[in-house]
């Protein structure tokens, strides 16, 4: 007698690496910063601001620079019908500058202040806090004027936003990186110093060494990291104007006593940043939990008009793991729901109108409507948390009542229909007092 083929087991779909589900159990945290978020945006005047998840190509490559990591490495790539090159946005100030100028806000007045959150996407290795889609807040805010007090705002919006959530031990990282007068030289001498240590030099260094010297700053090659000791300082080279600017930023730091310390190594990876560039870090966390800084060039680079800006992005992930590390309690416990029961079909029939009922008197409640046992409705609303319990049975469904039960006491008691929502909002300050 021939044997049976085996059937092969049907393997799971796994999502792709570096990306992330975000459950049901998580949402809470997620919507607590993105509320806090958009509450500082309202406060201090930033409008919101959506831009697509694609762009061309050329939008990241004449502004974030081809010479970094990001171009170089981390592009999420298409190539569309008709050969269009489009990419997954690795960040967002490049797109928030091309719909500047695309959809005509200077006229919109200045300073110009807009507001962003979504998802990012970057190819690279996926570590802790480093994700291929990963979400950030950005604040960006474009002016007719190089101001620094725009630098330090800023600043500010984003040391807020980390106390809204209970963040402490923070610290602002801030250097200035000069201009297009006053870089070209530094970007020589660096060249120099790094050239005479080639042979300690990574890989991507050597590379760097001739197409984007200030990143050798950045490096985090273990062979690379003692050579930054004795590379030269980027403020001894500053002009008379971004030295000026970068005191006035620290003034204003010092007036609203934020919590910062200079790094004469810090650079930011993408060509577009100009003058000061920051960092906000917090001990004994690894990584940033973003940075920005100005960007004067990059509205006219991108063919648009002179319009100074600076901006910075706030890692969203990496935030969360902050929140955990500290074990700060943000009171998330959602508010418990009142919880509908039915026993028998025309009690199940008429649920869906009680529930609309509820929804129309701005009463929250919750059911399983699936499930035909008492005591299954019952362990749903115990697990819920459930303060009380509306039994709606055949007897009650033909008797236009409904029974309110007190899930903590057991007590309970028949009322009509007719004042259910009047008498469901006194049972629940009952409970509540």
């Amino acid at each position: 007698m021939p044997t049976k083929p085996k059937t092969q087991k049907i393997q799971p779909v796994q999502r792709p690496k570096g990306m992330h589900d975000i459950l049901p159990h998580e949402q809470p945290i997620w919507e607590k910063i993105k509320k806090n978020a958009r509450d500082i945006a309202e406060f201090y005047n930033f409008s919101p601001i959506e831009i697509p998840l694609l762009e061309r190509m050329e939008l990241f490559e004449r502004s974030v620079g081809e010479g970094t990591d990001v171009i170089e490495k981390q592009m999420f790539t298409i190539v569309a019908k008709g050969n269009e090159k489009l990419a997954l946005r690795p960040e967002a100030t490049a797109g928030i500058a091309r719909a500047f100028i695309e959809n005509g806000m200077s006229q919109l007045g200045s300073p110009l202040k807009l507001y962003l959150e979504g998802p990012m996407f970057r190819y690279e290795q996926p570590q802790a806090g480093r994700y291929r889609e990963f979400h950030q807040l950005n604040f960006e805010i474009l002016s007719n004027e190089s101001d620094p007090i725009y630098d330090a705002q800023l600043m500010l919006v984003f040391t807020r936003l980390l106390e809204s959530l209970k963040i402490k031990n923070i610290t602002i990282k801030v250097n200035s990186i000069g201009c297009k007068n006053c870089r070209p030289g530094y970007r020589r001498k660096l060249q120099t110093y790094y050239k005479q240590k080639k042979s300690q030099l990574c890989k991507d260094c050597l590379r760097r060494l001739e197409t984007n010297p200030l990143r050798l700053l950045d490096c985090k090659e273990e062979q690379c990291a003692p050579l930054k000791a004795d590379a030269p300082i980027i403020v001894d080279e500053l002009c008379t104007s971004c030295r000026n600017h970068f005191k006035s930023v620290l003034d204003y730091l010092e007036e609203l006593k934020l919590p910062y310390a200079l790094d004469h190594r810090l650079v930011r990876g993408l060509d577009y940043y100009s003058r000061t560039v920051f960092e906000i870090v917090v001990e004994g966390y690894g990584q940033a939990l973003g940075g920005g800084g100005r960007y004067d060039y990059l509205v006219e680079l991108l063919g648009g008009k002179n319009v100074p800006a600076v901006g910075f992005a706030a890692g969203m992930e990496r935030i969360i793991d902050v929140i955990r590390l500290q074990e700060i309690n943000l009171g998330l416990r959602e508010k418990p729901k009142i919880f509908l029961i039915y026993i028998g079909d025309l009690a199940k029939k008429r649920s869906l109108l009680l529930i609309e009922e509820m929804r129309r008197n701005h009463i929250d409640v919750a059911e399983s409507l699936g499930k035909e046992s008492l005591n299954a409705q019952l362990r749903v609303a115990d697990k819920l948390g459930s303060p009380l319990a509306l039994i709606f049975g055949q007897k009650e469904a033909f008797e236009e009542s409904i029974i309110i039960r007190d899930l903590k006491t057991g007590a309970q008691e028949t009322i009509p229909l007719a004042k259910l929502a009047e008498s469901v909002k006194k049972k629940l300050k009952e409970v509540d007092a």
